[in-house]
């Protein structure tokens, strides 16, 4: 008898285990379940600009750029066509074997197809106002030959695939010279009324008229070229008409010079004014305060056309300049270094000031390194409001493309792509436009989670 009360004790004991266990998988779970619920649309956005048409219905999570044969073809093939197994091309002296597979009906006589390189031009948009050098000029398609037949039953219907080989080659004379490097290599092949694409050493970009017209942007993409083909068109069509250089990479770096330009002036200044509010002592200071606070609640739309008279008259409009006087230093950064600030000890800077230390040695030299994780949490909010700044950009930038930065810059995409329904290239570019910021965070992370929760627990 004595020992049924610890008995029952250990089953108590047992029971509260069980439970804590089911809280924190009831915990894990619910955040697991959000994470899928969120990150899943970046997840198929990313599927999306990879395919030569994201706005496929049904979705199909399975298609020719996740399909590690066509990843190998595409190397093969850029190797020999351009000697470049990533990026590809078409360069004098390559010879290019292919094979396509056409479903021909049991009561239908196969009919060799009709192979064609074409003019095309790179994409929509930009893409289609620069002249480039066509494959069609230089390459050289041999006869199709019929290579082999096999009985199929294709959806019910009795038949057969016949398999068509042929090549194309880029003459190189003897002693020519400067002959060119084409950058894509497309083709189009269409078969007889009745016959059905079947397969091919890659798989086509598109295919038309029920499926007798295969189409290819290049056959020599490359690996890189083939499977993030939108993410290259990205740099490679989007080029300013007058100098021929990238646009993207322009605007991507004017965001950075502009994002690192307010992040410095803003942990200066913001660090600064939250000290002088934290710890000083002047008339007025609280109602100082409370105008700061006032003013985080006041949206740029607001005193937008002050601001703009203001950077009229200083000349700064359509100049990057004018985005970092603009957003030099926010009330929102004043206020968490403040309260981050009210956070350390006043007995260091008085022990500080013992030891003979004037009071820009001990913000300097010993406040602000302690300050850390609260300018690790601003720097992220910081470069990420204006890496995703548009308002002002749209204001202060507008017309002068050069000086786009990327926000802008993909609205002038919409606007370009968007009317021909070309959203791969769209989609890409977004994508790229994350990875600094994702990089970003990884690396502050944990002074961002410190210096946030802190701030919030003074306050």
């Amino acid at each position: 008898m004595a020992t049924r009360p610890l008995k029952v004790y250990k089953i108590s004991e047992h029971h509260q285990a069980r439970q804590r266990w089911a809280r924190a998988g009831w915990v894990y779970g619910t955040m697991l379940a959000l994470g899928v619920f969120f990150i899943g649309p970046f997840y198929v956005a990313f599927l999306g600009s990879l395919k030569d048409n994201p706005l496929e219905w049904p979705f199909r999570y399975s298609f020719a750029q996740t399909q590690s044969k066509n990843w190998v073809a595409a190397w093969r093939l850029g190797q020999l066509g351009g000697g470049n197994p990533w990026m590809g091309g078409f360069a004098p002296g390559a010879r290019i074997p292919f094979e396509v597979s056409y479903f021909v009906p049991e009561d239908q006589e196969p009919e060799k197809p009709t192979v064609v390189v074409p003019v095309r031009r790179a994409g929509a948009g930009l893409g289609a106002i620069f002249d480039e050098v066509q494959a069609a000029q230089f390459a050289q398609v041999s006869a199709v030959e019929e290579l082999r037949r096999r009985v199929v039953v294709l959806q019910g219907r009795p038949g057969q695939v016949v398999t068509y080989g042929f090549s194309i080659t880029y003459p190189k004379p003897e002693g020519a010279a400067n002959l060119p490097v084409v950058p894509r290599l497309p083709l189009d092949i269409e078969a007889p009324r009745g016959q059905q694409y079947y397969a091919a050493t890659l798989e086509p970009n598109r295919l038309e008229r029920r499926g007798r017209v295969a189409s290819w942007d290049s056959v020599t993409p490359g690996l890189i070229g083939y499977v993030f083909r939108n993410y290259v068109r990205v740099f490679n069509e989007a080029r300013d008409p007058n100098t021929g250089a990238s646009f993207f990479l322009r605007w991507t770096l004017n965001t950075f010079l502009v994002a690192l330009a307010v992040v410095v002036t803003t942990l200066l200044f913001a660090s600064l004014a939250g000290y002088a509010l934290a710890r000083m002592y002047f008339p007025g200071k609280n109602y100082l305060f409370a105008f700061v606070v006032f003013t985080m609640t006041v949206p740029a739309q607001a005193i937008f056309i002050s601001n703009y008279l203001v950077l009229r008259d200083l000349g700064l409009l359509g100049s990057l300049w004018g985005m970092v006087v603009w957003s030099a230093v926010g009330a929102g950064a004043v206020f968490i270094m403040k309260q981050f600030f009210e956070s350390i000890p006043r007995e260091i800077e008085e022990a500080a000031l013992i030891d003979g230390a004037t009071p820009i040695t001990t913000f300097f030299r010993i406040i602000l390194p302690m300050a850390t994780p609260a300018l690790g949490a601003l720097t992220i909010l910081t470069f990420q409001g204006m890496w995703n700044e548009f308002f002002k950009a749209a204001v202060v930038l507008s017309g002068q493309q050069t000086n786009y930065t990327l926000p802008l810059g993909l609205s002038f995409f919409r606007s370009a792509y968007g009317v021909a329904g070309d959203w791969g290239l769209m989609l890409a570019s977004a994508f790229l436009t994350m990875i600094p910021i994702i990089i970003l965070f990884v690396v502050f992370q944990r002074y961002f989670v410190e210096g946030v929760s802190t701030s919030a627990l003074k306050g």
